[in-house]
């Protein structure tokens, strides 16, 4: 199907590339670490630029280990996506078989079973918007640190300004002191610079990494989408002609019913009837009975001379 194939290893790429980009980011430390130890460690006059250049690294690495994190947990979806397939076009009476029980589509698949016991109705638009609501939440802090990261550059350049503004002043009040005033004016803009340009290097890289997974997320909720239309809806949700048909032939079977339950009742209408009748017939021969019977007795004892009863 085009959802296996367009979900296969995407997330697979993505961690690929972060390797790659984690790689040449090694190497070109590597390759200018005299430089950058000059530029980022050495002559500093005060902790200012190591501590903030600190803090924007260690924002990119804990982003970075969150999109990880995440890009691991993505490729399990995959898999499991993979799997529910091949159990489907394997036509497997289950088609969660072998299938991680904590993946989305089993779980979507878990959701659709329990309302249909329970004959409620499935909304694939409800069940749609509350998956994305909470796989947008899994990466709130990525989006957090995405959206200070290049801030902290901002206010390691507002920070640096303030001490180059203190030698300055510094410089202005003391011609002893002048020569230090100099060097920390000259120190806050070095700070400036090395904080600005690494909060831009940081962001540039995590901001490419964070709308990948922005993209991968958005792919994979789409096929799991894909698959609750193709396979599951007709799975568990009967289609309105079958419905509409199934009601046309119920009207039909209850209308079938009720004529065979009026001739039943005219059956016995008729029945009844012809028993009055045959008892009517019954109590006139029985009469005429009675009578014939009286007319032998009374013949009888004129012939016999008997005397009559009292």
């Amino acid at each position: 199907m085009d959802t296996k194939r367009l979900l296969s290893h995407n997330s697979f790429k993505i961690i690929i590339q972060l390797a790659i980009a984690i790689a040449l980011i090694l190497i070109l430390i590597t390759a200018n670490f005299e430089f950058l130890n000059l530029f980022y460690l050495e002559n500093q006059q005060t902790n200012t630029g190591i501590i903030i250049n600190s803090v924007i690294v260690g924002l990119l690495v804990v982003g970075m280990s969150n999109i990880l994190f995440h890009l691991i947990r993505y490729h399990q979806q995959e898999k499991a996506i993979a799997g529910f397939i091949d159990n489907v076009e394997s036509l497997r009476k289950n088609p969660i078989l072998d299938v991680d029980p904590d993946s989305i589509i089993v779980k979507r698949f878990m959701i659709m079973n329990t309302i249909q016991k329970v004959n409620g109705e499935i909304n694939h638009s409800g069940l749609a918007a509350m998956l994305t609501a909470d796989e947008s939440t899994r990466l709130g802090l990525v989006r957090f640190i995405n959206n200070i990261l290049i801030l902290t550059g901002v206010f390691g350049t507002i920070v640096s300004l303030s001490v180059a503004l203190i030698g300055a002043s510094d410089l202005i009040e003391s011609a002893t002191t002048g020569l230090n005033g100099m060097g920390l004016v000259i120190h806050g803009m070095s700070t400036a610079l090395s904080t600005t340009i690494t909060a831009i290097v940081s962001y540039m890289v995590f901001g490419y990494f964070f709308m990948r997974i922005n993209n991968l997320q958005t792919h994979l909720l789409s096929g799991i989408e894909q698959l609750t239309s193709v396979y599951l809806m007709p799975r568990f949700v009967k289609p309105t002609e079958d419905v509409v048909s199934n009601v046309d032939e119920l009207v039909k079977a209850v209308s079938n019913a009720t004529n065979k339950l009026h001739q039943t009742q005219e059956l016995y209408l008729n029945s009844a009837q012809a028993l009055s009748k045959s008892i009517s017939n019954n109590q006139d021969q029985v009469n005429d009975l009675i009578e014939e019977i009286a007319g032998i007795k009374h013949l009888l004892r004129d012939g016999f001379r008997l005397p009559e009863q009292e």
